[in-house]
């Protein structure tokens, strides 16, 4: 079977043939310059997350705390269903859901995307897995995962033809730094990937060992 990485290195091979070499070094400055800001760094090993519900994308309402009682919890943050990375991600997890689901843990995907849009990226997906709209990026900013885009890469995703805005139903084009944490049933976070480079995932199969070692 493909693996996630090898998912990803074969679409950026041809996004590269296939995208203009101004637009790709504007999208390349921005992953710097974001590196470089020093800002959102998200929730490190061994902090406490922060106690929040939010609504999946039929709208039922999913408590951290609840889900934590259960078992440990692997928790995605992903940028919304506009974007080929977080779909190849979300895909990724879905084919692991047994492994994770056997191994005593809850998957729980978190974009700033509205209700309506997070269904329609569960859908599309076909994601079996709890799928939650963090309108505002409120949860996210508790996480340390936000940053707001620059103006020159606002203007690359709208040539994109990317509706970050329709998705997230604002205009203020912040977004989560893509990022994966395992969480323990004490709500201790035992394993943090965080990435300005947004191409960059960490493969299921690595989170699930952490898991079954908890």
């Amino acid at each position: 079977m493909t693996t996630l990485l090898e998912e990803i290195k074969a679409y950026k091979e041809a996004f590269k043939q296939k995208a203009p070499e101004e637009k790709q070094k504007l999208m390349a400055q921005a992953t710097k310059e974001l590196e470089e800001s020093g800002v959102a760094q998200g929730l490190k090993e061994g902090d406490q997350v922060p106690d929040f519900k939010l609504p999946d994308a039929t709208g039922n309402t999913v408590s951290i705390t609840e889900e934590l009682s259960k078992g440990p919890v692997i928790l995605t943050f992903y940028r919304g269903g506009w974007c080929p990375f977080c779909n190849l991600e979300l895909k990724a997890y879905q084919r692991e859901l047994d492994t994770i689901k056997n191994a005593g843990a809850t998957l729980i995907a978190i974009s700033p995307e509205i209700p309506d849009a997070s269904l329609s990226t569960k859908e599309k997906n076909e994601l079996e897995f709890i799928v939650l709209s963090d309108e505002g990026n409120k949860v996210a900013e508790q996480f340390n995962l936000v940053f707001k885009m620059p103006d020159y890469l606002i203007e690359v995703y709208k040539d994109l033809g990317l509706d970050v805005e329709g998705h997230n139903g604002n205009d203020a084009w912040k977004l989560p730094k893509p990022a994966t944490f395992v969480i323990d049933q004490s709500g201790k976070v035992v394993f943090a990937e965080v990435d300005s480079d947004y191409t960059k995932r960490v493969e299921p199969s690595v989170v699930i060992e952490i898991v079954k070692n908890i």
